[in-house]
């Protein structure tokens, strides 16, 4: 879902054309990847790499996320967001 195949070459979606929920779905197998310990230091520095752009992406995708609630919100007359609560934290 992630890569095309042209011919011989994996070429990666650019992280800015996948969604929240792709980034973090890779991001998942990066780090599972990474954390099984079968990966050349080349390659790990390619997935730390390719997690980072990944990283900033989603949290980018998120403020704007954040920017469309309080825009949202004030337009109904609510002045600020107030922190999720979950119970037993």
């Amino acid at each position: 879902m992630y890569r095309l195949i042209l011919g011989m070459i994996i070429v990666a979606k650019k992280p800015e054309n996948l969604s929240f929920e792709e980034s973090l779905s890779e991001l998942e197998k990066i780090v599972a990847d990474l954390e099984h310990g079968d990966v050349s230091l080349d390659d790990a520095l390619k997935q730390f790499e390719r997690g980072i752009k990944l990283v900033r992406n989603s949290q980018g995708k998120l403020e704007n996320a954040q920017q469309k609630v309080a825009v949202l919100m004030a337009d109904e007359g609510v002045d600020t967001l107030k922190p999720y609560d979950v119970e037993g934290e």
